[in-house]
C-alpha cells in the first residue's frame, strides 16, 4: 500500500497495472489517487440554531479537500451525502449551494451524491452531512515530509475562525457565557452566530501555488487536535515543532472563547486552529520567500526542532 494510516488522506496507486486507457497513461503516469473523507461535525447544530446553512456546505468540501491537498494532489472530485428526517427542498438547495460553492473554490467536479429520508432516526428539520473527494498526484511529486530536517520553518495561512472544529467545546462555553448566538461578539461588527459560522478557508488553490513554486517538504491541515496532534502527523520520527508566540494576529473570536470558557492555553492549542489553519514546512530560504511575497498572506510561525512534541516559544 502507499502512505499509510495516520496521514490526511488515504492514497492509491495508478499504474501500468491498472485498467487505465493509454490516453489516460499518457496524462498521468504513475500517480496516486489521494482520497478523503469527513463530515463537519457539532457545527451543524449552530446551523440549526443560526438558520444559516448557505455555508455549511462550504465547511464540508474543505474538510476533505484540505486534507488531501496536504499530499499535493489536486482535487478532482466531489461526493456528499445528506440525511434528514424529511427532505425540505429549500433548506436542501442551500446546503447544496454552499457545497457546489466549495467545489468551485478547490476546482473539482461535484460528482454526485445521495440523500436520505430517515424520519425515525433524526429530529425534525435537522441533517446531518457527509463529504468524500478524490485527487491526484504524481508519485515523484507526493508530499510526505521524509526530508524534512531540523531547521525548516513552518510557514502557515490564516483561518477565517474557528472553521468545523472545537464546536462541542464552542456550544459548552457559548451556555455558560449567558449569551446568545445573536449577540455581537464583544469588539466586532459580528453576532456571535456570525462569528461561528464562518466557513472554513477552502486551501486548495493557494497550497498548490506555494507547491508549484518548489520547496515544499510536508503539509498539515489544522483541524481537531490543533496544532498539538496535526504538525507533528508530517515530521519523520525524532522531530518535533517550536512555535513562535505572537507570530500571527488570531481571530477575535478565539480570545472570546477563551475568556468566556476561562480555557487554559494548552487547551486551546489542543481544540482549536487559532488562527492557522493550514501549515507547510520549507527550508528557511523558501519560507522567507513565501511570507515576502505576500500573495497568501502567510506567517512564519516557527521552526522544526530535534525534540519530538509541540513547544510554545
Amino acid at each position: 500500500m502507499a502512505p499509510g494510516i495516520g496521514g490526511f488522506g488515504g492514497l492509491f496507486p495508478l499504474g501500468k497495472d491498472d485498467l487505465l486507457s493509454s490516453i489516460e497513461l499518457a496524462l498521468h503516469g504513475d500517480s496516486y489517487l489521494v482520497a478523503g473523507t469527513d463530515g463537519v461535525g457539532t457545527k451543524l447544530k449552530l446551523a440549526f440554531e443560526t438558520g444559516i446553512h448557505d455555508t455549511i456546505g462550504i465547511d464540508l468540501v474543505a474538510m476533505s479537500v484540505n486534507d488531501i491537498v496536504t499530499s499535493g494532489a489536486k482535487p478532482l472530485f466531489f461526493l456528499d451525502y445528506f440525511a434528514t428526517s424529511h427532505l425540505d427542498v429549500d433548506l436542501a438547495e442551500k446546503v447544496i449551494r454552499g457545497i457546489v460553492d466549495g467545489c468551485q473554490q478547490s476546482d473539482c467536479a461535484l460528482l454526485g451524491g445521495e440523500t436520505a429520508e430517515m424520519p425515525d432516526f433524526y429530529a425534525e428539520g435537522e441533517y446531518d452531512l457527509s463529504g468524500f473527494a478524490v485527487g491526484i498526484v504524481k508519485k515523484e511529486l507526493v508530499i510526505d515530509g521524509n526530508n524534512i530536517v531540523a531547521g525548516d520553518v513552518l510557514i502557515g495561512l490564516p483561518s477565517s475562525g474557528v472553521h468545523s472544529n472545537g464546536f462541542s467545546l464552542v456550544r459548552r462555553v457559548l451556555d455558560r457565557s449567558g449569551l446568545s448566538l445573536k449577540n455581537q461578539l464583544p469588539g466586532n461588527d459580528l453576532t456571535l452566530g456570525e462569528a461561528l459560522m464562518a466557513p472554513t478557508v477552502i486551501y486548495v488553490k493557494q497550497v498548490l501555488d506555494i507547491v508549484g513554486k518548489g520547496g515544499v517538504k510536508g503539509i498539515a491541515h489544522i483541524t481537531g487536535g490543533g496544532f498539538t496532534d496535526n504538525i507533528p502527523r508530517v515530521f519523520p520520527k525524532g522531530l518535533g515543532a517550536a512555535i513562535y508566540n505572537n507570530s500571527w494576529e488570531a481571530p477575535p473570536v478565539f480570545k472570546w472563547i477563551q475568556e468566556a470558557g476561562n480555557i487554559e492555553d494548552a487547551e486551546m492549542r489542543r481544540t482549536f486552529n487559532m488562527g492557522i489553519g493550514m501549515v507547510l514546512v520549507v527550508p528557511k530560504e523558501v519560507g522567507r520567500r513565501i511570507v515576502e511575497d505576500g500573495e497568501h498572506k502567510a506567517c512564519l510561525i516557527g521552526e522544526v526542532v530535534g525534540t519530538e512534541g509541540v513547544s510554545y516559544l
